[in-house]
């Protein structure tokens, strides 16, 4: 979902591809060592979030996990236990989250993104998945969008991101 500026000339280009049903598999690998590694910081359960949490979508091939911690200020140390398993962290919106890839730009794998549980940017992400999951016909509409804007942004992955705000927007704006 939030990913930062592609103004780094490291960053793999962004494709969308078709559902695959190994990522739910990927999500419970990662979130066993994600649990492990985070437990003095996590107030809750890690979330698989993004399209590859929705049976069906196309999605960028980049599982994305939102882990739930009290405050940004209190989990400043996960950071280094998240860098412990390959997370590279980058200070995108750091007002809202500890933003993380795996295992670099160039080849992504997976983002870690700690978020504070509860808060706006936690019930929204949780909230747009689980609408996704919930309409077949909301998904094969986003499915669309994605298709069209990973053409049109293909080396801009802020402008990819920022073009889907609209239609997320409207989602949860029904809810």
């Amino acid at each position: 979902m939030n990913t930062p500026a592609a103004s780094n000339t490291d960053d793999a280009p962004i494709e969308v591809v078709e559902y695959n049903p190994a990522w739910p598999a990927l999500f419970d690998t990662e979130r066993s060592l994600l649990e492990t590694a985070l437990a003095p910081w996590l107030a809750g359960p890690v979330e698989h979030i993004g399209s590859t949490a929705v049976p069906g979508l196309p999605a960028k091939p980049i599982v994305d996990i939102m882990a739930p911690v009290r405050s940004l200020a209190q989990s400043t140390d996960a950071i280094a236990a998240a860098s412990a398993l390959n997370y590279l962290y980058h200070p995108y919106k750091p007002e809202q989250l500890h933003w993380f890839c795996k295992p670099s730009p160039a080849h992504r794998t997976h983002h870690l993104h700690l978020v504070p549980l509860g808060s706006a940017l936690w019930r929204q992400r949780l909230a747009f998945r689980d609408a996704l999951r919930g309409s077949t016909e909301l998904t094969a509409r986003y499915a669309a969008l994605k298709r069209q804007l990973a053409l049109q942004y293909r080396h801009d992955r802020e402008g990819y991101t920022e073009a889907k705000g609209p239609f997320i927007a409207q989602v949860l704006a029904r809810m």
